[in-house]
């Protein structure tokens, strides 16, 4: 296992981030900028931001500072502005209009800060019949169409953890666009925006080859009947003799080739072309995986361009020799967790802290951004 923490910031060294505290994507797309070098401030709130982890394992906030502000106090949102101020990016998550009524909203922070990029994460977006609502990710890509695609055509659609909403349909699209506004706000006769960045738009976003292929008639619109959606009998996990998995995926007829011949099926599988068939094949690929445990597969496809590979847990990942040897996990303070990405060969980012804990770095971000009210603010919401 590697470890890092060897000072380096990354591409976005001297990018100032205010980052109004809350769950979910708007703190990992902060991060994602904290990875790549970038002075991410994070105003925490007294009595923290009720996620109920213990902040010192909250990894979501490595690589960022901390300041305890109470937005609610007569002070806090003069103290929000003087960061704002400073800053080259805000990122909030809060429903549309609360981050106005706090007096931290767009209008108030670009009239301190023309130049500003003030990011928005929400589920639903600023504006639509559905904007005020309450939601989790699991409802977003419900009603993207996007959750339908995933699981068998005879089950309930298969939840992918809050991967595919929060963090790549919200947190990845709100920092593509705030990168790109900072872009245009450093660009002659450039300026400040705001960034909407709405979990529907994002998840719709990332169907974007789906929709091709359905309206060329390459794709079903149902669950569990196409290529890449576990319908297809060479694209998909099956268990082995010791109850683990193996994911195939030998889209290419070269790469299936190998494939059944490792398996040891060439000459007696139904053929992949007839889809009536299809079904057929993947009995007889089940019953193959399970003559033999994950390890055993493992090693018969080790080496081979069969696109095969173990389904490994969140704990046996780090361990693998490939990820291993590209560092892809590393170990920081103690914790075991993924390195930074993407990776960058004149500016390499890093691991450089631990996550922030609320209100500890107050009276360094106060010195070093030059808002000496800070620490009055921190002090008169602590006593």
């Amino acid at each position: 296992m590697a470890t890092t923490g060897n000072g380096t910031r990354g591409p976005l060294d001297g990018v100032r981030v205010v980052e109004l505290a809350g769950i979910g994507p708007g703190p990992f797309a902060a991060m994602l900028l904290a990875d790549l070098g970038a002075d991410v401030v994070r105003v925490d709130r007294p009595g923290g931001a009720g996620l109920g982890i213990d902040p010192a394992l909250d990894l979501t906030n490595r690589n960022k500072r901390s300041v305890l502000v109470d937005l609610k106090a007569p002070d806090g949102p003069a103290a929000v502005l003087d960061l704002v101020e400073r800053a080259d990016i805000l990122i909030e998550g809060y429903r549309p209009g609360v981050a106005e009524r706090l007096g931290v909203g767009p209008d108030e922070a670009l009239a301190r800060n023309p130049r500003l990029v003030y990011g928005r994460m929400t589920g639903w977006g600023q504006d639509g019949p559905l904007a005020d609502r309450a939601g989790h990710d699991i409802a977003y890509i419900a009603l993207t169409g996007t959750l339908s695609m995933i699981g068998r055509p005879d089950e309930p659609p298969t939840v992918p953890a809050n991967l595919l909403g929060d963090y790549a349909g919200g947190s990845l699209y709100l920092v593509v666009g705030v990168l790109a506004a900072l872009q245009h706000a450093r660009t002659p006769g450039g300026g400040g925006q705001v960034v909407d960045a709405a979990i529907v738009d994002g998840a719709s976003h990332l169907a974007m080859m789906i929709h091709g292929m359905m309206a060329a008639g390459g794709w079903q619109d149902r669950r569990g009947s196409n290529l890449l959606d576990g319908g297809c009998p060479f694209y998909g996990s099956y268990e082995t003799a010791d109850g683990a998995y193996m994911a195939v995926g030998p889209l290419e007829q070269r790469f299936y080739d190998e494939f059944t011949t490792l398996l040891g099926i060439d000459g007696t599988a139904p053929d992949r072309g007839d889809l009536a068939r299809w079904e057929e094949l993947r009995t007889v690929v089940a019953d193959r995986f399970r003559t033999r445990t994950r390890a055993e597969w493992t090693e018969v496809f080790d080496g081979s361009d069969a696109c095969v590979a173990p389904v490994l847990s969140l704990r046996e990942a780090p361990r693998h020799p490939h990820l291993a040897a590209r560092a892809t996990f590393v170990e920081h303070g103690g914790l075991t967790q993924p390195a930074p990405a993407p990776r960058f060969s004149a500016t390499p980012s890093s691991v450089r802290t631990g996550p922030a804990l609320p209100g500890a770095d107050t009276d360094a971000v106060a010195a070093d951004w030059d808002v000496p009210g800070l620490r009055t603010t921190r002090k008169d919401t602590t006593d």
